[in-house]
């Protein structure tokens, strides 16, 4: 079994990571390989005498197979900015070509799933030209949304899920992530999106901050995601 994902966003902070992070561990309890790339990071901390991402090294601890930091993040921008931008600072260019390269290069490790994880949402600019979406859509993988559940995510929800099926991709799935405590009518807006989106709910995450990751992870449909 080869699975690869692209996991998106309904805007910065929703949850990512968090929920690439229980994939991960639920594929690990399920006895599967699994790779986590972060291709592209702004927002990192020098570590080791190299730019490092929090995220990025959340995911190359929960991923099963042994990568280098740098083909887990190969690029890694100082600033916690929009991502182009943080590149024009430093001098740097982002490309879809560049990416795609480094992405399909990691890729050739094998592992019976792999997850690349975007950076923000569906239509971050990588240049005046090329956004993310440009990137997997040259990827040619399915997307997994992840949806910050809080006011106003059934409008970003609803919009990504257009977007995405407008580029020509398959969305195989969505995971309600409850990231605000103070979220009100969280069953009737996670309702209207199991109603509104074409594809399968992957899990329900409520806020529980406290809560261990491995009992979290069980809250993941791996079946409805493999299959």
């Amino acid at each position: 079994m080869k699975k690869r994902f692209f996991v998106t966003g309904t805007d910065t902070d929703a949850g990512k990571t968090f929920i690439s992070v229980l994939m991960l561990e639920a594929l690990r309890q399920r006895g599967l390989s699994t790779l986590a790339l972060k291709p592209l990071a702004a927002g990192c901390d020098m570590m080791e005498g190299e730019l490092r991402n929090d995220d990025a090294l959340k995911l190359r601890e929960a991923m099963t197979v042994e990568l280098s930091y740098q083909q887990v993040n190969p690029i890694a921008l100082k600033s916690a900015i929009a991502p182009h931008i943080a590149a024009e600072e430093e001098g740097r260019a982002l490309s879809v070509d560049r990416l795609a390269g480094l992405i399909r290069g990691a890729m050739m490790t094998p592992a019976d799933v792999t997850l690349v994880e975007g950076a923000g949402g569906w239509l971050v600019p990588l240049n005046s030209r090329e956004t993310l979406a440009n990137l997997v859509k040259e990827l040619e993988i399915p997307v997994i949304l992840v949806v910050g559940v809080r006011l106003g995510c059934l409008n970003h929800a609803l919009l990504t899920a257009k977007a995405v099926a407008a580029a020509g991709l398959p969305m195989v799935g969505w995971v309600a992530n409850c990231i605000d405590p103070e979220a009100a009518r969280v069953p009737e807006n996670i309702q209207t999106l199991k109603n509104m989106l074409p594809v399968p709910c992957l899990g329900i995450i409520p806020y529980a901050p406290d809560a261990p990751l491995q009992e979290l992870a069980q809250r993941i449909d791996i079946d409805s995601l493999l299959s």
